[in-house]
């Protein structure tokens, strides 16, 4: 982990195009300020976290129902003739 000290109005630079400037240090908060493409995600690393552990739990709830939904339109499928008569 690289360690620097800022004052505020200082920036640091993360590669071509993203800048964090401290915006202002009051007691034991900073407040940083980022500039980054719209196309790159910025979190809270805390806000990150709870965005993987939903979104894992949701490919777990929807690999689990899977192969109902496989059966149920494989169903309709073998039921139907083109013209989608029975």
């Amino acid at each position: 982990m690289l360690v620097l000290t800022r004052k505020a109005g200082e920036s640091i630079v993360i590669g071509n195009e993203v800048v964090i400037t401290v915006l202002e240090v009051r007691g034991g908060q900073i407040r940083l300020g980022v500039d980054a493409p719209r196309n790159l995600a910025v979190h809270r690393a805390e806000i990150y976290q709870q965005v993987m552990e939903e979104n894992q739990a949701a490919s777990k709830t929807a690999s689990d129902e899977v192969p109902e939904i496989l059966k149920t339109t494989a169903s309709s499928i073998i039921l139907r003739n083109p013209d989608g008569q029975p």
